[in-house]
């Protein structure tokens, strides 16, 4: 007996050490293999992302032209001529008007026009903006001075947001070229991921699961497009009203800044409002109402994506807003996707989860009354 025990702690001692090694052999390989994928984490997300969004357009385009690599190829060249040479042509105007802004600055030649009297009425602010520009008008240099930390700041916080845009820019660029070959093998793909799902989970819940995953992401993206383009559609017909020039350059850069999740109220309709009252050729009255409809419209989105997130998903509409925001707060708007697609995928889980509990429930007493039938029936025959 003695022997016995002996020979099993052995055993059991033996089994124990050899199970430690592989699962630490396992826990260092799925590391490395993880600190290898990190540099590529966001654009590989960023690429499943869009070749999932884009998939359903790309399967479209292939018949026509009669193959899927013919018709990933186009689109990639296609949205990224369409994102890049708006791009472009922006870069290039912004950077000829830093340069002679630059070069009449040390030329002493920048002109200001004294401010209207009426500014100096504006509520809260209309002092201070009628005195600083007064002092700008009179004697620029000076101002510049006085205000050479402040303006220090405000240039820093402009040349990171534009560093952060282009960055962001080349970001989606390299990605949608990533996505492109995705969606060129799309299908086998989708078979892998349905493999992956089944294998989790089982065959039934992996394909409802997969099915739930990709309509979240296409739910999110094409809310997060719609939106931006209703947001530059509303901006743009504001500014051909106010009479801002290169409304349309602007609509663009509205629908760019949308999609890269980006405040348009801030870029784009608080430097428009400054124009209008900066140029001083309308009243007073119409400012106030351009004013007003500009904010509203720059701040649409955070009325338009509650209604437009969560269309065509097997999920209520606030497990999808919230999995969304949470995202966007915690990894930024790449983390709007995987937040929605994770919650939504919960949110099935923990339902699955709660009717087998409820069929379950229902079943015992289906099995009871079975078994008192068969006992009565049983014991009748006993009496007989």
């Amino acid at each position: 007996m003695q022997m016995d025990y002996l020979t099993f702690r052995k055993l059991l001692s033996k089994d124990f050490t050899n199970a430690m090694i592989r699962i630490g052999l396992i826990a260092f390989l799925v590391v490395m293999c993880l600190r290898v994928f990190a540099p590529f984490a966001n654009l590989m997300l960023w690429a499943l992302i869009l070749a999932v969004t884009f998939y359903p357009l790309h399967q479209r385009m292939a018949k026509p032209l009669r193959g899927q690599g013919r018709a990933a190829t186009l689109l990639v060249v296609a949205v990224i001529l369409l994102i890049a040479v708006p791009t472009a042509m922006l870069g290039e105007s912004f950077a000829k008007h830093i340069h002679s802004a630059y070069t009449a600055f040390e030329n002493n030649s920048i002109t200001i026009k004294q401010p209207d009297p009426k500014v100096a009425d504006w509520p809260l602010v209309g002092k201070r903006v009628y005195s600083t520009w007064n002092k700008a008008a009179n004697n620029l240099p000076v101002l510049l001075k006085e205000k050479k930390e402040q303006l220090k700041n405000i240039s820093k916080w402009v040349l990171s947001a534009a560093a952060n845009t282009v960055g962001s820019l080349l970001l989606f660029v390299g990605a949608f070229i990533i996505a492109g070959v995705m969606m060129a093998y799309g299908e086998s793909g989708s078979k892998a991921m349905q493999d992956i799902f089944n294998r989790l989970t089982s065959k039934e819940r992996g394909s409802r699961l997969q099915s739930i995953s990709t309509a979240t992401v296409r739910s999110v993206a094409s809310g997060v497009i719609g939106v931006a383009f209703i947001q530059a559609l509303l901006l743009g017909i504001g500014f051909i009203m106010a009479g801002i020039p290169a409304a349309g350059v602007l609509a663009v850069v509205v629908l760019l800044i949308g999609i890269l999740q980006l405040p348009a109220i801030i870029f784009i309709s608080l430097p428009a409002i400054a124009y209008l009252w900066w140029s001083g050729e309308a009243s007073t009255t119409s400012n106030i109402f351009y004013s007003i409809y500009l904010i509203a419209a720059g701040m649409a989105d955070n009325v338009l994506k509650p209604i437009l997130l969560g269309r065509g998903v097997d999920a209520p509409m606030p497990v999808i807003l919230l999995g969304a925001l949470g995202g966007m707060v915690s990894s930024g708007i790449i983390g709007m996707f995987v937040g929605a697609v994770l919650l939504a995928v919960g949110y099935q889980v923990f339902m699955d989860w709660v009717d087998n509990v409820e069929e379950d429930a229902g079943a015992e007493p289906v099995l009871a009354e079975t078994a008192d039938q068969d006992g009565s029936a049983g014991g009748g025959q006993v009496k007989e």
